[in-house]
């Protein structure tokens, strides 16, 4: 399998941990709740046929995508599990959304007609879930004042009698579910979902899935669960924000790992990298590592991040450059070239979470992982072993 990778800069993918975490997460639903697995942007950077297919072994009931060619991957790849779309198919798509097998999100009501015009005229159904906007004023129809939104309930009516749309879900998103703050707030829109659902339901309009719960509420809100919830970033072993992580331990997925291509002493005096924002006080050993912003590694880290060098936090120093950056590894008087970096995620015995470098880069873990490059190998791992290497570049 590693033949495909050339040993520059890598990312490991805990296939084992994915199945824990989510198998985790499926114990604490209450009988007959599903559970999405959402993959969209390439399961958080994760990988996402790979990641799926690990999570349709584990129980996925369904799949959650961002978009249609997502979706798509994930059925030319075999998946054959019920897939939700999250967010606008352009309507002249209705064709290839059935086609597929995909239930789109309705957004609006407008959406709604031109959709429904646009299967019509193709000869087909389209699956949708109807999206209600509670207050995350995103996507969705909307209800965050009941008075003054009390006509959505209306479009919505209107949008599940069209012909050639079949409407089997409603849902909602919460805008602060993962704020320790935010629990009134997360309570309030429940309350608007539930009472908007039940408004339906008093005029005939029902539906198979009513489902509102993304990964903090899942964790943190286990009475919103409905009928199915929709996990996405703590199925790769991260929370959305530190204070949830006792309510579920989970193992980390993703390791970011890259080579020492390079040791020299560098002089007292020298200055390191471009713009020269960097000075040796001291005769320094520095390393040039094989990652850079190209690869997803932050620029914003010069002379701030850090990394792993056999267990030993060093250093970067001067700036990152396009597709390398140096480390000052005086503290490792062993280091040599071909050591193995470690950014974020276990590298044998040690470990060093993501939260650590997301907070160095001024950032949050889910643009972390989304933002590693596609020109960084995915090494997928089980039982210690590699079973699997996605390269997109050859």
């Amino acid at each position: 399998m590693t033949e495909q990778l050339l040993r520059r800069t890598w990312v490991e993918i805990d296939l084992d941990a994915l199945t824990y975490n989510f198998r985790r997460i499926r114990g604490g639903l209450s009988d007959g709740c599903r559970a999405m697995a959402v993959v969209k942007a390439d399961a958080y950077g994760h990988g996402a046929v790979e990641c799926a297919c690990a999570l349709a072994e584990a129980g996925a009931d369904w799949f959650g995508v961002s978009n249609l060619e997502e979706a798509i991957q994930l059925r030319l790849a075999g998946l054959t599990q019920p897939m939700l779309i999250l967010s606008y198919t352009p309507p002249q798509e209705a064709a290839r959304l059935a086609q597929y097998g995909v239930t789109q999100t309705v957004t609006g009501g407008a959406y709604a007609r031109e959709l429904s015009a646009a299967a019509t005229a193709a000869g087909v159904t389209v699956d949708v879930h109807v999206a209600v906007d509670t207050g995350m004023m995103r996507v969705g129809f909307l209800y965050s004042d009941p008075e003054r939104d009390a006509a959505s309930v209306d479009e919505v009516e209107a949008a599940c009698r069209l012909p050639s749309l079949s409407a089997t879900g409603l849902f909602t998103h919460f805008a602060v579910a993962d704020e320790e703050d935010g629990e009134a707030f997360t309570r309030r829109q429940f309350g608007l979902f539930t009472s908007f659902a039940e408004q339906l339901e008093a005029r005939g309009i029902a539906f198979d899935l009513k489902h509102c719960c993304n990964s903090a509420a899942t964790v943190r809100f286990p009475e919103m669960h409905l009928d199915m919830v929709r996990p996405g970033l703590i199925q790769y072993g991260m929370m959305p924000s530190a204070f949830l992580q006792p309510l579920l331990p989970l193992s980390p997925v993703m390791s970011l790992k890259t080579n020492v291509s390079l040791v020299k002493c560098v002089p007292a005096g020298e200055t390191v990298s471009y713009g020269r924002t960097y000075t040796a006080e001291t005769d320094t050993r520095v390393a040039t590592v094989a990652i850079g912003y190209a690869d997803g590694y932050a620029r914003r880290c010069s002379n701030r991040g850090h990394m792993l060098l056999d267990g030993v936090p060093v250093p970067v120093i001067g700036r990152v450059c396009m597709d390398q950056c140096m480390l000052d590894v005086t503290a490792v008087p062993t280091a040599k070239e071909d050591d193995v970096a470690l950014i974020f995620g276990r590298d044998g015995g040690h470990f060093r979470p993501v939260e650590e470098y997301a907070d160095e880069c001024g950032t949050i873990n889910y643009e972390v992982v989304c933002d590693i490059g596609r020109r960084v190998p995915r090494v997928f791992v089980q039982n210690g072993e590699a079973v699997g290497v996605r390269n997109d570049l050859i």
